[in-house]
């Protein structure tokens, strides 16, 4: 396979006019893909970004085999490749001198990457990420049911809303994420676009919180999920986030999805038991 089979560009309309049925043929594999790019073009639309993010394409029309991107703070996205359609693009992005500070794909294809990048650069990559994709097959209303109900978030929660999703970045060790929550980037962490609901118990107390992200190709991710120790085994979480699921398929998603942590066999239990179903792993790869 040549390089030259990778297509690069950084017009993100004219991308989406060849890639976009590709990436909306496996909404619920590609989700990270469809809602980071929309993400970038919104952004660079409204003059946001000073730097132009970097699209690939593998192949074609209907040989369209694979998407990659670059966003302007270095972080590669791919939808899935084989190791040697990895090792072409790693050549080919070393070539042309880009540099990602991290790639973020499903676990073989960022595994292939990351080595394949380490042979043609010398970067050895540090595992940071490891993840399950879950996809809502039939919902199902947790029982029992905790009493109180889904609101979702106004102006008047902010403060709280960031503030928990700081607290769930401290838990999962998003140190990212925080720095740019400290700094008052809201708007370029990964939570800018979400939004957010809360579960209260029925005096009006917020007791958990889920987000969701804008339907793109037809998909949303349910991201973060938040509940804060003092208030967890009580099953807000689990009603937090069948509330946030329903109304995403009532806003028009014909997939729903959600990530978890493969370490954390409370919440995927959780997942699994309102009716989503595991279907694929990620990970995620630094290059100091």
């Amino acid at each position: 396979m040549l390089s030259d089979d990778w297509h690069l560009t950084q017009d993100i309309d004219g991308f989406l006019v060849l890639a976009g049925d590709f990436l909306r043929s496996r909404p619920a594999l590609h989700n990270m893909t469809l809602t980071d790019i929309e993400k970038l073009r919104i952004r660079g639309a409204a003059g946001q970004d000073a730097a132009a993010p970097v699209l690939g394409r593998l192949g074609s029309g209907s040989d369209l085999r694979a998407v990659c991107y670059l966003t302007p703070r270095g972080r590669l996205g791919l939808t899935p490749l084989s190791a040697g359609q990895a090792d072409t693009l790693a050549a080919h992005l070393a070539g042309l001198g880009h540099a990602p500070a991290t790639v973020i794909a499903d676990h073989d294809t960022a595994g292939a990457f990351a080595a394949s990048w380490q042979r043609h650069t010398g970067a050895a990559p540090v595992p940071f990420w490891r993840t399950h994709l879950y996809r809502l097959g039939t919902l199902t209303p947790p029982r029992p049911h905790p009493a109180g109900r889904a609101r979702p978030t106004d102006a008047r929660d902010r403060e709280q809303v960031v503030r928990w999703c700081r607290e769930f970045c401290v838990d999962v060790g998003e140190q990212a994420s925080i720095d740019l929550i400290d700094a008052g980037s809201w708007d370029d962490s990964r939570f800018g676009d979400r939004h957010f609901t809360f579960w209260e118990t029925p005096d009006g107390t917020p007791a958990s919180m889920a987000a969701a992200t804008p339907v793109v190709g037809g998909v949303v991710r349910v991201d973060p999920v938040y509940t804060p120790a003092r208030l967890r085994g009580h099953g807000y979480a689990a009603a937090v986030t069948a509330g946030v699921s329903r109304a995403a398929a009532a806003a028009g998603a014909m997939e729903v999805v959600l990530f978890t942590d493969p370490g954390n066999p409370t919440s995927n239990a959780l997942y699994q038991r309102i009716g989503y179903v595991r279907i694929a792993d990620f990970a995620g790869y630094r290059f100091p």
